[in-house]
């Protein structure tokens, strides 16, 4: 089974509560293995009033969130019966279960906002020696001594002034040598 994104419905104006209601019941009711991202889907606009510039969120779906989970009737029954939410997208009847949105319908929402999920493929190994091509270690030479698949980060160890240093690192940061 895997996780996919649903829209549920809401009632209008109360999508920012339904998220902070979901994330709250997902916590209390030990859910988090089964519900995973709450996502009110905004756009930034650019207001001009009495000649001041101000940047607002816009709802680009009002009235609706969207929701990362792994369906089961544990995980359907929990969205279904928060506070704010009338239904699910998609779903025939009641108690039938919801259409899940396509990869790539999610993926251009999330683009859209600037949360799309990163994937990134890497080949290092853990005391790898890789060479670091941007920041302030550019140049440097280390070995790898953690990787953090989940942050995009490693832990590289360099030699400076005659001690091993450790220096957190992207992925984008190192390259093989």
């Amino acid at each position: 089974m895997e996780k996919n994104w649903y829209v549920v419905h809401t009632y209008s104006g109360y999508e920012n509560k339904v998220k902070a209601n979901l994330e709250k019941r997902v916590e209390s009711m030990g859910m988090q293995d089964k519900i995973f991202r709450v996502v009110v889907p905004e756009d930034e606009e650019t207001d001009y009033k009495n000649g001041k510039k101000k940047v607002v969120k816009k709802k680009v779906f009002p009235g609706y969130v969207l929701v990362e989970i792994l369906m089961t009737d544990d995980s359907w029954y929990v969205v279904r019966n928060t506070p704010g939410v009338t239904g699910f997208v998609g779903s025939a009847g009641s108690g039938s279960k919801p259409t899940a949105l396509l990869p790539g319908e999610a993926d251009r929402i999330l683009k859209r906002m600037g949360l799309e999920e990163r994937k990134v493929e890497v080949d290092f190994e853990l005391k790898e020696t890789v060479k670091v091509i941007d920041g302030p270690f550019a140049n440097f030479t280390g070995s790898i001594e953690e990787i953090d698949h989940d942050k995009h980060k490693v832990k590289v160890y360099v030699n400076m002034f005659g001690r091993e240093t450790p220096v957190e690192l992207e992925f984008s940061q190192i390259d093989k040598l």
